[in-house]
């Protein structure tokens, strides 16, 4: 769990200020997050103004902290419906140290036995697909998910897997059966014999990361979102017991009628009373440069899951700009603080690699690692978002807790995380609201390997 680093303490006995957040940039392979702007022309979308209700003022309606996934579509969400929206970034868009910041993320329906995600993600890839209209980039990119097990895919023995595929049939999809040899011959990079038994699913995919972040910032400051660069929050400004805004490390006063705080990893240590209920913790990720790239290409082999459950690995195809193939691994991970701690991955997560690359891609096992990062999960004990207004504290939203799985419901959550800041009825508000979690509870997203 976190330890807070500042207390809580009052001034003129009115005002509470919470602890400080630092946000560093951190330097990334050159060309990893290409600028494509000739694709987005911000003067073909309209421009939409606040409604006549919400009248122009000196004070914002809703100042949205972080923008990464969560805090841009909220942004987007809410000056769409009207309102006056700042948005305060703690450095560049995309952060080159935020959870959104990468090449590719997966998209996917399959959540075992958990329709609700299944079809939160379901209509998420038909928005995927309209955001790839509204922009004219291929943001995401289709290229099908096989999920491959070195078991027979029972219930007993895979039930990730399992209940994924029986679900996404039940719910009317044709994920492909793949047993035998048939996973190793229809996806040649896979070692022979391997993976005995799994399913391919060709609605799924990735999303360009990066890219989706910076075109959406674009696209909120071409609807009329304030967007600030390099503001870095030092504590919110509590009075009364009402949020009022934030004061910057500078010490510049940022004030709104709401301030909803969508800061990633350093949420809990903006607001401490989630700090029982959260922690952030880290995962290694990997860029490794084949000698055979045609072997890894898609559609020869899409994203992809190997055992995920009872080993955390999963992976994508050959990228075409970067020139690299990405695995990674959503584990228990590493707990550590955003900003004290290193986020370095280690010579035994190297070797961890080496170990599955030699037994699941032989012709990947030696491939030179060009790059790692260790990408920091802000984790709830439950493994579900938490979407809700504090309990205790007037107009402050919270909308994080993106437990390794939150990328690609990019396009749902502004519109839930909108919909909780302003008091309306949503699917989904049940389980992402402000809930007391004790130490036994255990995440329960069902991809996730817990050792």
């Amino acid at each position: 769990m976190f330890s807070p680093c500042a207390s809580i303490y009052l001034l003129d006995q009115h005002v509470r200020f919470l602890p400080l957040v630092e946000m560093h940039a951190l330097s990334i392979p050159k060309g990893q997050l290409s600028c494509k702007d000739k694709k987005f022309n911000l003067h073909c979308i309209e421009r939409q103004s606040p409604n006549s209700k919400h009248k122009a003022s000196s004070m914002d309606d809703f100042l949205i902290i972080g923008a990464g996934i969560f805090g841009l579509t909220t942004a987007i969400e809410l000056q769409k419906r009207g309102y006056q929206v700042s948005l305060l970034a703690g450095g560049p868009i995309p952060h080159p140290k935020a959870a959104s910041t990468d090449i590719s993320k997966i998209v996917r329906m399959e959540y075992g036995s958990d329709a609700f995600y299944m079809d939160m993600a379901d209509r998420c890839i038909d928005e995927w697909h309209a955001w790839n209209d509204l922009f004219q980039e291929e943001l995401y990119r289709e290229v099908g998910f096989l999920l491959a097990c070195s078991k027979p895919m029972e219930a007993e023995t895979q039930p990730y897997e399992h209940s994924s595929f029986h679900l996404l049939q039940a719910r009317g999809h044709q994920p492909e059966h793949l047993v035998g040899d048939l996973i190793s011959k229809r996806f040649p990079a896979f070692a022979s014999r391997r993976y005995v038994d799994g399913f391919y699913h060709k609605r799924a995919g990735y999303a360009l990361a990066g890219r989706t972040i910076e075109v959406l910032a674009k696209y909120a400051q071409s609807l009329g979102v304030e967007v600030k660069e390099a503001i870095r929050v030092k504590e919110l400004l509590i009075e009364n017991s009402q949020a009022k805004g934030v004061t910057s490390e500078k010490g510049e006063k940022h004030l709104a009628g709401h301030t909803i705080v969508c800061a990633g990893a350093h949420t809990a240590f903006l607001v401490p009373d989630l700090q029982p209920f959260m922690q952030v913790t880290g995962h290694p990720v990997f860029h490794l440069r084949p000698r055979n790239s045609s072997l890894f290409e898609s559609p020869k082999l899409p994203v992809f899951a190997a055992d995920i459950s009872h080993s955390g690995w999963y992976g994508f195809p050959y990228h075409p700009h970067e020139h690299v193939v990405k695995i990674a691994n959503h584990g228990v991970g590493q707990v550590l603080h955003p900003d004290r701690d290193p986020r370095e991955v280690r010579e035994a997560d190297v070797q961890h690699l080496r170990t599955f690359l030699q037994t699941a891609f032989p012709k990947l096992h030696d491939a030179p690692i060009v790059y790692t990062r260790r990408c920091l999960y802000m984790d709830t004990l439950d493994g579900h978002f938490w979407i809700d207004r504090h309990p205790r504290i007037g107009n402050l939203m919270i909308g994080t807790g993106g437990s390794g799985h939150g990328f690609k419901m990019g396009p749902e959550l502004g519109k839930l995380i909108a919909a909780a800041a302003l008091g309306e009825k949503r699917e989904g508000a049940e389980r992402f609201r402000w809930r007391e979690l004790g130490g036994q509870v255990k995440g329960e997203e069902e991809a996730r390997f817990r050792e």
